[in-house]
């Protein structure tokens, strides 16, 4: 985590639909948001029928999981641990704003593995090491301790070959993982990373369906696995028994990090850089017209129901997660991040 006497302070601006907290309040939870370019971690909840911000910053923060009294962040070299403090909710000023209060206790340092998504499990935490292509966990001696690869990756080297990044969780177990590419070669995904996208059965080593332009964040949800066909800005549905996908909902931004709550989807939307990562990807020929932010679609209907757009000082989101039952959620006190409404 960096102090904020070694950073800049950020401002921040958005702006909403009218919706956006209602949506908040109807479905009891709030968001917790990651910001990978602006390096913050951001819980989103509603006090007085406004939304309310709170932001903490973690270097390069990306995969964020969500416990019962605590929350795991991804960073640049370190995953970091945040223990829930009901006590010192309830005594922030102004008195009963905030319901839920998570500051950082602990990290465990993994090096440069590149952390995408986390995710807790049955057994503990569950890490996506992207640079060494593979699911890991955490353990007191060791950086990490590799648990599964892809069968096409031949050796553990930090050579990021596939591009391995997303994961979901059935049932309290590792059942699916997401990738550019079936490669094994050094940084191969990045050959073409347009129609090679695959998403991974854990159990069998199998495609379970390919095709995608740089899919990210599976989901198991309600019975179903869904994926962010994140080049397209689309949040889509896999039929498991044929690999076809059907189109849920499509967004005006690069979709990275979903979340599933009270029959809504919660996506993460980015304004991609022009780099030799994005440059390429379907979507950037709009770039000129892409949001960053959140979008909520109702699952039954494919629509939109609300929005939240950060007009400056957020630029990528990485992630976003649900957590039910938090009204108002706040990370502490960080003084370098100012949040305003548009002028």
């Amino acid at each position: 985590m960096t102090s904020p006497a070694d950073v800049p302070a950020t401002e921040v601006r958005f702006h909403h639909s009218a919706g956006f907290p209602r949506a908040l309040a109807e479905a009891g939870c709030s968001l917790l948001v990651s910001t990978y370019q602006a390096g913050q971690l951001v819980a989103v909840g509603v006090a007085e029928d406004r939304l309310s911000f709170s932001f903490r910053r973690f270097d390069r923060a990306m995969g964020v999981a969500v416990g019962a009294d605590r929350v795991a962040v991804g960073g640049k070299s370190q995953v970091w641990f945040l223990r829930e403090y009901p006590e010192v909710a309830a005594g922030i000023p102004p008195a009963g704003r905030f319901d839920r209060c998570w500051l950082p206790r602990s990290s465990a340092v993994t090096g440069a593995i590149s952390c995408h998504e986390l995710a807790w499990g049955d057994d503990g935490l569950w890490v996506v090491n992207t640079a060494f292509s593979c699911l890991a966990q955490l353990d007191e001696r060791h950086s990490f301790v590799p648990r599964w690869r892809p069968p096409f990756v031949s050796a553990l080297a930090a050579q990021d070959r596939c591009h391995l990044n997303g994961l979901a969780m059935r049932d309290g177990r590792p059942a699916f993982v997401s990738l550019f590419a079936p490669s094994d070669e050094p940084g191969g995904w990045r050959a073409n990373r347009n129609d090679t996208g695959t998403v991974l059965d854990i159990d069998t080593g199998e495609t379970v369906t390919t095709g995608l332009a740089m899919p990210h964040s599976p989901r198991w949800h309600d019975d179903q696995l869904f994926v962010l066909n994140s080049g397209f800005g689309r949040l889509e549905r896999v039929d498991l028994a044929t690999g076809s996908r059907d189109v849920v909902a499509t967004f005006p931004g690069y979709a990275r990090g979903l979340a599933f709550h009270r029959g809504l989807a919660f996506v993460g939307l980015s304004r991609i850089r022009e780099t030799n990562v994005f440059g390429g990807a379907p979507i950037a020929a709009y770039h000129d017209q892409l949001k960053c932010g959140v979008g909520v679609v109702d699952l039954a209907t494919g629509t939109t129901v609300a929005t939240l757009q950060f007009e400056n000082g957020v630029e990528e989101i990485f992630d976003v997660q649900v957590v039910p039952g938090a009204r108002c959620p706040t990370l502490g006190e960080d003084d370098d991040v100012w949040v305003l409404p548009p002028p």
